[in-house]
């Protein structure tokens, strides 16, 4: 009887995929993504800031279709000259400042956003200091949550936290797997989580994949067991590519956005199951 009780306080968790997962010859447009992310229980999503067809009323048409965006994720080519004296880092910064004013103009409440690309990282200074607080300063005016993700470096995501009470967390568990093996950025940054950025791999350094969750060596298990500990409720929200992987060949858009939606309602069940077990 007590567990019942405690089933019912559970809320359903809702998934989401991002769109133009699905590429190559049956590439499908947008009002068949709409279609297909729809007949498979998909009711969130989101898209690169800087995609071309954001504009030209695609948002519009998203969400009259009953799909929520939840994030805008910003562009990152060149995010390592954020920390870097010279144009490159003022063009980037406006690149990220512009991320924001579409936020703010398509009604989209988080931005995501990568602090450096690559290996080595660049050294945390105080140029990078002063353009990210110009960033901060613009999200805030605009009512725009900044949720960083992590990469491949703990110490850049920490400045950034430690620096900035409103900045926000993203957690990207395939990242976790091919990037930082070990290491559990739950543990350091769950309690500012605003979105989960949910695919797998092989856990090969550097090999980001984007398979969709169950696909490769990730223990989802664990992965539902975390997010059940920080009381995940937000979207169980996929990042895959089908072009980043030769697991996928010979799928149809079909095929793959039905086999994308029952393995995010199945982790969504696996949340919710460990929560009532917590």
């Amino acid at each position: 009887m007590v567990l019942k009780e405690k089933r019912r306080k559970v809320k359903n968790l809702e998934i989401g995929i991002n769109l133009f997962c699905y590429s190559g010859d049956n590439t499908p447009d947008v009002e068949r993504q709409i279609e297909l992310m729809k007949e498979n229980g998909f009711e969130h999503t989101f898209i690169m800031a800087d995609h071309p067809q954001l504009s030209g009323g695609m948002v519009d048409k998203v969400k009259r279709a009953g799909i929520a965006f939840d994030t805008l994720h910003a562009p990152f080519n060149g995010i390592n000259s954020m920390w870097r004296d010279g144009i490159d880092g003022d063009d980037m910064l406006k690149t990220l400042t512009d991320c924001i004013e579409r936020c703010a103009s398509y009604d989209i409440p988080v931005a995501v956003c990568h602090l450096s690309s690559g290996k080595p990282a660049p050294v945390i200074n105080d140029i990078g200091n002063r353009r990210f607080s110009v960033l901060m300063e613009t999200a805030q005016r605009k009512n725009i949550t900044i949720a960083f993700e992590n990469q491949r470096f703990i110490a850049n995501i920490a400045s950034i936290m430690e620096q900035y009470p409103e900045a926000a967390f993203c957690w990207d568990v395939g990242h976790e797997g091919c990037f930082t093996r070990g290491i559990r950025f739950m543990e350091l940054f769950g309690n500012r989580l605003a979105a989960v950025h949910l695919h797998d791999n092989h856990h090969l350094p550097d090999g980001d994949e984007h398979l969709i969750p169950f696909d490769g060596i990730t223990n989802y298990n664990t992965v539902a067991e975390t997010l059940a500990k920080y009381s995940f409720g937000g979207t169980v929200m996929l990042e895959v590519f089908k072009s980043e992987s030769n697991r996928y060949e010979g799928f149809s858009p079909e095929q793959y956005y039905r086999h994308a939606g029952e393995s995010a309602r199945r982790l969504a069940t696996m949340i919710e199951q460990a929560k009532c077990e917590a």
